[in-house]
């Protein structure tokens, strides 16, 4: 790290050391320019130099605030000894490290050097302490010169900080003149130490760098050499209290200072609207000083808030301390306020340009009228000494130097050739002040930018992060806060980060800003985003509360500042723009989809939010293109169309009211999927769905006819329906036409050892596949009626769906756009599938049918079908038992199964029938009615029989229980037989069909 540090280290050195030269040369100077005899110079001692001398202060005040940066500066020390320690390892053994180089001796000097000069942060004391000659340092006419321009400058910076602020770099300067008067003479001014220690009065503290504050009094102990005798304690005392006492009024003037920066703001927004809105013609010269004095007001303003910033929130991390939410809020108002200072300076940038152009030239024309004026009276003296000479050709060159444009070097010259003409003398007292004025007034103006730039610089909250991230907090709630101002505040830190270009630099802009921007968006953005999606599904869900009828302050409605934050413009973060309105655009965009995506019956209510969100905040959100769903959207048909083996498992299907059912489920509720659940999967995934469908199931009815082709193939099966057929039509007569209920009882005792498997008996295992078949037959309907469901629903705002006009042609009769015209034939399409859907004109069971029926029927590959319809009554016998033992497990604590209804057994009975064209065959069975009469038969025997061996007042229980298990069996039947028969109307229609496609058959 040190080793990347070095060369801005080696520039540091070698700033230092020319500093140490400039110093050593002008003392020098001045030392020989005030001891030059007569026959040179007449009367030299009477020059002052007082600019010489002040810059020579500026320029030890700089060291002075070198050595405070360094000393505060821990772990620069820390690495430093660290790498100063592995270096001097390096130079004792070069050889063990690989550094034999002659280039190691110089680079151990230069750290030597630098560990000696900086690191040890005495840079002003080595200037101060270096050596000049004899004849200097015991010279007690130079010693009183410095100690009394010393004097006089403090004296001078006393009276102005007692009508104005105190001029802090010039005190600096002062004590530094003044110390620098110790170190060189090697002799403490008592009476000059302590006029100076009474600066604390105007100005204990103030702010340096970064988190520095320097006070001069502490300085001045730090370094005196005989403390005790210049300074005593209650002097300590006095300005330890008045250290105190800064900081409690600081922090007292806080709120103040930003109560009353309005009104200020105001009224000096005011004049400077005022004043430089009059035309160029009205401006007089008062107007003009009006003009200036607005300009310096502003400046004075924006220094004063900057200085006690500055000052209190660098006193609050040296002691550790907290500030208050109030005082808080307070020093964001008076940092916005500052900015804004700044803002008006620029809006009228131009303006302001021409009025210090107009009153820099009024300026300079003075102080030239005034040099004439006294220059033509000494010309006019008769007596010419070499004095007179002197004086005349220093206010000839102050002269030309003002004649000149007016920059900084003219007027040091200009000033500088006054002072070797002893202006003081030869001028009028008021005359002098007022130069002195006229060229303070030209230094200002010609530097006005500067000056406002430099005291408006808001580069300190680089060190008060946790400050800008405590603003990023308060943001919302602070109905006063101004981000965009703030935010030019915070992109001054950029100009201490390095002007160049180099990568180091940049890498350290951009660590620092995504740093500000990982804070910006944590403490601001996200709960922006967060606060704005609150207020929409609150409002959403508005009509699930009662109404607030509390009156709202409009001052502090919570909606308008979300309103008036999100209209602000984009903020400038360094080299990015942050867009705050698209950044929670993108938020609600991502979270909208992401909440709908999870909860597609969800998308109706974020669909409504960003509706909402357009309406209210002016926030335009993307469609998110997901699948819309209701919050009763039921199954997904595609799920189970992907599913439908499972699906037809699982679920039991009821004919009357068309809806499926689950068996069981682990949880306390069964699903159901009826027609508007379908419906409402259609209007999500589109018509496309209803084909899906049909495919699944055709491709699922291909297995399940190959299993049922299997389980009638059996020989055993084959013989006993072909005895039980002939048994029938030889016996017609005597059995009425009706298949006894006794034979199908015997078929299926002669068959239970058949087919056993997973305890599931061959009865069973085809009555499950039959059902399963139906299910798939059920399941098919159901999507077509959800079809005409969704249709109705799209054709519900046409009048007539028999009379819907083609837009296509009219659009082409219109002349309109080919855009237009695709559009017109888009909605065209959309009626004709809506209006078939509606109108039926798909019928997908006639399309199975068609698809099965030739060939299952007339095909000599499924001769081992044809008599099916024998094996009907003992299904019939073994669903009906199965129904009875179903329902009398419900309500049952442990049951395992919910099932009340199984249409789709006898709705896959009716499907088969028709495909194997078997109606006619397994109604000549008259299989219902014989079920009927032996029901009936069954209950008047056990009716008898009850009756005959009852006494008067009580039935045997075991008569009525079974006259009981009778009367439910009989129920059950014709439940089972009106089901049939609904069935059969279901087919009706594709019976035709079916015999249509044998005889195509037959005939190829």
């Amino acid at each position: 790290m040190i080793a990347q540090f070095l060369p801005q280290l080696q520039q540091l050195h070698v700033f230092v050391n020319r500093c140490y030269e400039v110093f050593h040369n002008i003392i020098s100077q001045l030392h020989a320019f005030l001891s030059l005899k007569s026959d040179v110079l007449e009367q030299a001692q009477e020059r002052k130099m007082m600019r010489m001398w002040h810059s020579l202060g500026l320029l030890l005040s700089i060291l002075i605030s070198l050595d405070e940066i360094i000393h505060q500066q821990s772990t620069l020390q820390q690495h430093w000894q660290s790498y100063y320690k592995a270096m001097q390892l390096v130079a004792h053994n070069p050889s063990q490290f690989g550094a034999e180089s002659d280039l190691l001796q110089p680079l151990q000097r230069l750290i030597t050097s630098i560990d000696q000069s900086i690191m040890k942060a005495n840079l002003y004391k080595n200037c101060c302490k270096q050596m000049f000659e004899r004849n200097l340092q015991e010279d007690h006419q130079f010693n009183e010169r410095m100690k009394g321009i010393t004097i006089e400058m403090f004296e001078k910076w006393d009276r102005v900080a007692t009508d104005d602020m105190p001029d802090k770099r010039k005190l600096m300067a002062i004590v530094a003149l003044a110390l620098c008067h110790m170190f060189m003479f090697r002799k403490v001014d008592k009476k000059m130490m302590r006029t100076i220690w009474n600066s604390y009065k105007k100005l204990p503290t103030f702010h340096l760098y970064g988190y520095v504050i320097w006070s001069p009094c502490e300085f001045m102990l730090e370094n005196l050499t005989e403390v005790d005798r210049v300074i005593d304690k209650k002097m300590i005392a006095a300005m330890t209290a008045a250290k105190s006492a800064q900081f409690i009024q600081n922090m007292e003037a806080l709120p103040r200072e930003a109560a009353n920066t309005i009104n200020v703001l105001d009224e000096w927004k005011y004049d400077m609207n005022e004043k430089l809105n009059e035309t160029s013609k009205q401006v007089s010269r008062d107007h003009l000083a009006l003009r200036i004095s607005l300009f310096l007001r502003g400046i004075r303003y924006a220094d004063l808030l900057c200085r006690l910033l500055k000052t209190l929130m660098s006193r609050l991390v040296i002691e550790q301390k907290a500030i208050s939410r109030s005082s808080a809020s307070a020093a964001f108002r008076l940092i916005e306020t500052i900015k804004e200072i700044e803002k008006i300076f620029w809006k009228w940038r131009y303006d302001i340009l021409e009025s210090c152009q107009e009153a820099s030239q009024y300026c300079n024309a003075k102080l030239i009228h005034l040099i004439s004026a006294v220059h033509q009276t000494i010309r006019s003296e008769t007596d010419f000494s070499y004095r007179t000479v002197d004086t005349l050709s220093a206010l000839t060159v102050a002269e030309n130097a003002l004649s000149s444009s007016i920059s900084r070097t003219n007027l040091i010259v200009a000033s500088t050739a006054l002072e070797m003409a002893c202006y003081t003398k030869i001028f009028r007292g008021s005359d002098a002040e007022k130069m002195d004025e006229l060229f303070i007034r030209l230094e200002t103006l010609s530097s006005l930018g500067n000056i406002v730039y430099r005291t408006c610089n808001c580069s300190f909250l680089f060190w008060h992060r946790s400050f800008i991230a405590a603003y990023f907090s308060a943001i919302i709630e602070d109905n006063n806060s101004r981000p965009e101002l703030f935010f030019d505040a915070i992109n001054d830190i950029e100009t201490i980060l390095g002007s160049d270009d180099s990568e180091q630099n940049i890498k350290v802009k951009e660590s620092v800003r995504e740093e500000l921007y990982e804070l910006y968006e944590k403490l601001y953005l996200k709960k922006l985003c967060e606060t704005v999606e609150t207020d929409l599904r609150l409002t959403v869900h508005s009509h699930l509360q009662l109404d607030d009828r509390t009156p709202k302050d409009p001052m502090h409605d919570a909606n308008m500042r979300l309103v008036n934050l999100l209209e602000l413009p984009a903020v400038q973060l360094f080299d990015r723009l942050i867009d705050i309105k698209r950044y929670v655009e993108k938020y609600l965009e991502s979270t909208f989809y992401n909440l709908t995506a999870v909860a597609l019956h969800d998308s109706n209510t974020y669909m409504a939010m960003s509706l909402l969100a357009k309406q209210k905040y002016n926030l335009i959100l993307c469609q998110s293109r997901l699948p819309f769903q209701k919050l009763d959207q039921g199954p997904d048909v595609l799920f189970i169309a992907r599913n439908i083996d499972s699906f037809v498992e699982n679920y039991d299907y009821n004919l009357n009211e068309q809806f499926f059912i689950e068996k069981d489920s682990k949880s306390k509720q069964l699903t159901i999927l009826t027609v508007e659940h379908v419906a409402n999967s259609i209007r999500t995934h589109g018509m496309g769905i209803m084909h899906t469908t049909i495919n699944h199931a055709y491709q699922f009815l291909k297995k399940k006819f190959y299993i049922f082709s299997q389980l009638l193939y059996d020989d055993r099966i084959r013989n006993q329906l072909i005895k039980d057929e002939r048994y029938f039509h030889e016996n017609a007569e005597k059995l009425e036409k009706m298949y006894p209920v006794s034979r199908a009882q015997r078929f299926s005792a002669s068959i239970r050892l058949l087919g056993v498997a997973d305890d599931d008996l061959y009865l069973d295992k085809l009555r499950i596949l039959i059902t399963e078949i139906g299910n798939v037959m059920g399941y098919v309907r159901l999507v077509r009626s959800g079809g005409v469901e969704a249709s109705m629903q799209s054709l519900g705002f046409l009048p007539n769906l028999d009379d819907v006009p083609s837009f296509e042609p009219l659009a082409v009769n219109a002349k309109l756009s080919s855009e237009t015209i695709s559009a017109a034939k888009l909605l065209d399409n959309v009626f004709d599938v809506a209006k078939k859907n509606v109108n039926q004109s798909d019928n997908y069971l006639q399309i199975l049918v068609e698809v099965f029926a030739p060939e299952l029927c007339g095909n000599t590959k499924y001769e081992h079908l044809n008599f099916f319809y024998m094996i009907v009554p003992p299904l019939t016998i073994n669903y009906v038992d199965r129904m009875l033992s179903c329902k009398g497990k419900l309500g049952r604590r442990a049951k395992q199964n919910n099932t009340f209804t199984d249409d789709g057994f006898i709705l896959g009975v009716a499907f088969i029938l028709v495909l194997l064209d078997q109606h006619t065959y397994f109604s000549s069975l008259n299989w219902f009615q014989s079920v009927a009469c032996e029901c009936e038969e069954q209950i008047a025997n056990a009716s008898f029989g009850s009756k005959s061996s009852s006494t008067k007042n009580a039935l045997d229980p075991s008569a009525a229980i079974r006259l009981a298990k009778l009367d439910q069996y009989q129920k059950e039947f014709q439940l089972l037989s009106y089901t049939f028969s609904s069935a059969k109307i279901f087919f009706n229609s594709n019976q035709d069909v079916a015999a249509q496609s044998l005889h195509t058959t037959e005939s190829q």
